[in-house]
């Protein structure tokens, strides 16, 4: 799918260079206004070869300009009308470029007050901050220089958001909280929720049972560092005593949930449906597959990958790659595993036995 401008919007291969760096082989005044693939891609549009299993596409694309590796650019022979923007690393290259992009086809924000926003009088708010409709800002929060809350956010008290935090339609910021300058919360985020902290307090066993389950007080918050981007419906309790910290480029997907005082190393990714419980503590630069579950009061090391579905009940204390999820196999295949893993044991047993039959012959 092509990413891009207004008509008319376009801008030269050198203003690219000057902004973005690399290096221009062929016209540098050609003008570019969008992204599109090898295969789609027009004259007027930037393509880019981050694969390559797409290598043979860069001979018959149409695109004005394509973004390229120093090493493929060697493999690629020279073709009339064919520009190239070589960069060590294309795909980085392509996500910036297409962020330009998107700039100069959107009309610059406004700033200002909604009428409809609820603002405390204690409430700072930088001149150039852009408050929507039904946002909602309790005392003593701190809105940062260029900050923009789109309709229905939801800020506590006390929050301070730094410079140029984007909060999405709905997020809500619980009391106290911090997010740090450049900070992306998409629709319907949570940050600063209690977490989930309870203390039993039951006596007698069975029919007898009496008692509950008494909520501790999270007195903790959020701190949030810079550039970290939060999806949508993402849930990040607050501290029971200290603060959940979430380190700087953190990048959280869609639908996760990360529990109490849990500390998120920078530059980590953690990818959709993910769970982290309470006091687990992620060090730098991890992934985090979809769907993983990690046990509370557990330490990844730096560089740890954790593919999808897996489930970690205990530390991951050198770095590499973690599995524990089986992989998808024929139905009928994993029926016939399945009854294997149930006699394990019965399997293990007649071993021994067998063991122990051979020891004694052996000693005869």
């Amino acid at each position: 799918m092509a990413s891009g401008t207004e008509p008319g919007m376009t801008i030269t291969l050198a203003e690219l260079i000057k902004r973005f760096g690399g290096e221009i082989a062929g016209d540098a005044a050609h003008r570019v206004g969008s992204l599109a693939p090898l295969d789609k891609a027009g004259p007027a549009q930037l393509a880019f070869l981050a694969n390559q299993k797409y290598l043979p596409q860069v001979e018959t694309t149409r695109a004005g300009a394509v973004l390229i590796s120093p090493a493929d650019r060697e493999k690629v022979m020279a073709r009339e009308g064919l520009n190239f923007i070589v960069t060590p690393n294309p795909y980085a290259y392509f996500a910036r470029v297409a962020q330009a992009f998107i700039d100069l086809a959107t009309p610059p924000a406004r700033p200002g007050v909604h009428p409809s926003a609820s603002i405390d009088p204690s409430v700072k708010v930088a001149a150039s901050a852009v408050i929507g409709a039904h946002v909602s800002v309790e005392a003593g929060a701190v809105i940062g220089e260029r900050v923009k809350l789109d309709a229905g956010v939801v800020i506590g008290r006390g929050v301070k958001l730094g410079d140029d935090v984007h909060l999405y339609p709905n997020v809500t910021v619980y009391h106290g909280c911090k997010l740090g300058a450049r900070v992306i919360v998409h629709a319907g985020a949570v940050i600063g929720g209690d977490g989930f902290g309870f203390a039993p307090d039951f006596v007698g066993e069975g029919e007898a049972r009496t008692g509950s389950w008494v909520k501790i007080p999270q007195v903790g918050a959020v701190d949030i560092a810079a550039d970290v981007e939060i999806g949508a419906n993402t849930t990040i309790d607050r501290g029971a005593m200290a603060d959940t910290i979430i380190e700087e480029c953190v990048k959280i997907d869609n639908l996760v949930q990360i529990g109490h005082n849990c500390r998120i190393g920078a530059f980590t990714v953690i990818a959709g449906c993910a769970g982290i419980a309470g006091s687990t503590n992620i060090g730098r630069h991890c992934m985090i597959g979809g769907a993983v579950g990690i046990a509370g009061h557990v330490t990844l090391a730096d560089y740890v990958i954790v593919t999808a579905q897996s489930g970690v009940s205990k530390s991951l204390t050198k770095p590499g790659m973690y599995t524990s999820a089986f992989p998808a196999v024929n139905h009928a295949d994993w029926n016939k595993s399945a009854a294997l893993v149930r006699n394990l044991d019965k399997l293990r047993d007649r071993i021994k036995a067998l063991e122990a039959a051979l020891d004694k012959r052996d000693g005869e």
